[in-house]
C-alpha cells in the first residue's frame, strides 16, 4: 500500500504563491510517477502537473505553465507543487497523485494511489 499525505493549502491573494508538498509513504517502489489533480466545486477533476521519478519528464496542463513548477525529493519521498501568480481559477482542492507513466504520452499514465487533498483559496 501507498499513502500521500499533502500538506501546504492556505488562503492566498492573487498574485501569491505557495508551495504544496506530498510526502509518500508505505511500498514506494510501486510507481515511477507522481503528480498533482485539483478539483474546484461544478468542474471536472484535472490534472495539473506530473512527474517521472526516474528521469527529468515532466507534464504540465496549459493554463499553469510558466506560473507552478512540480520537483521532487526522491531521499524524501516528496514531491512538491510551488505555484506562483496565483489566480482565481487556480482555487480547488489539490489531490497528490502516485502512479506508472510508460514513457510515452502523459495521457497514458496511470495513477492509481491519491491523497485526500489540501485546499487552496485565491481571493482578490
Amino acid at each position: 500500500q501507498v499513502n500521500l499525505m499533502e500538506s501546504g493549502g492556505d488562503s492566498v491573494q492573487t498574485g501569491g504563491s505557495l508551495r504544496l508538498s506530498c510526502a509518500a509513504s508505505g511500498h514506494t517502489v510501486m510507481y515511477n510517477a507522481m503528480g498533482w489533480f485539483r478539483q474546484a466545486p461544478g468542474k471536472l477533476r484535472e490534472g495539473v502537473a506530473f512527474i517521472y521519478l526516474g528521469g527529468d519528464s515532466t507534464w504540465y496542463t496549459d493554463s499553469v505553465k510558466g506560473r507552478f513548477t512540480i520537483s521532487r525529493d526522491k531521499s524524501e519521498n516528496t514531491v512538491y507543487l510551488q505555484m506562483n501568480s496565483l489566480k482565481l481559477e487556480d482555487t480547488a482542492k489539490y489531490l497528490c497523485v502516485a502512479g506508472d507513466w510508460y514513457g510515452r504520452s502523459w495521457d497514458d499514465a496511470h495513477f492509481g494511489y491519491w491523497g485526500q487533498g489540501t485546499q487552496v483559496t485565491v481571493s482578490s
